[in-house]
This record gives structure tokens, sequence and C-alpha cells, in this order.
């Protein structure tokens, strides 16, 4: 489509992270255990039989604003459940359903 003689460029995002409004992320620089944990809230979500979206968060002005100085942190609902450990699936699903 031209526009005014040029032509109009669409942009397009692939291989996006972040979701807009999802209630639960992952703090992190991405590192083993940052995936661990990431894995352990997806498979406690499924087996809660919650569909939320996870956010993985790598960014550490973002992390600092949690409060959070020690990753991996799982954040639930704006709300920090725990930091510097890799939760098992159990003990999420214990977290989510307080």
């Amino acid at each position: 489509m031209r526009i005014f003689g040029k032509q109009k460029v669409q942009e397009q995002t692939s291989n996006i992270e972040s979701v807009v409004g999802a209630d639960v992320k992952i703090l992190g620089s991405g590192c083993a255990k940052c995936n661990e944990l990431s894995a352990n809230a997806k498979q406690a979500l499924a087996e809660l039989g919650l569909s939320e979206d996870i956010e993985k968060v790598t960014d550490m002005a973002r992390i600092a604003a949690y409060g959070v100085m020690s990753t991996p942190a799982i954040v639930y609902k704006d709300k920090v459940l725990a930091f510097g450990k890799v939760l098992s699936v159990s003990q999420i699903k214990e977290l989510l359903t307080k």
C-alpha cells in the first residue's frame, strides 16, 4: 500500500517472551536455574488447571524494581513468592493456592 508515494512498512515482531498482563513472572538472567523454575511453574499451572501466561523478565532494572537481589525469582500477581532458589512443582502449587 502506498501513502503519499511511499510504501507503508509494517513491522513484524516475533519471539516475544514478555506477555502483556501476564500474572506469573520469572525473574532472572535466563540461566539454567531460571529456565528450570520457568518449566516447573508451567507444569504447576497446568496441574492446577490454570492457563496463565508466564513472562520471563531478564531486565535487571525491572528485577530490582521488585526488590529482588537474588535470582531466579517467581512473581504472581505482582507479589514476589520466592527468590534465590528453584522451587519444585509442588512448592509452586502450594504458593499459588494460598
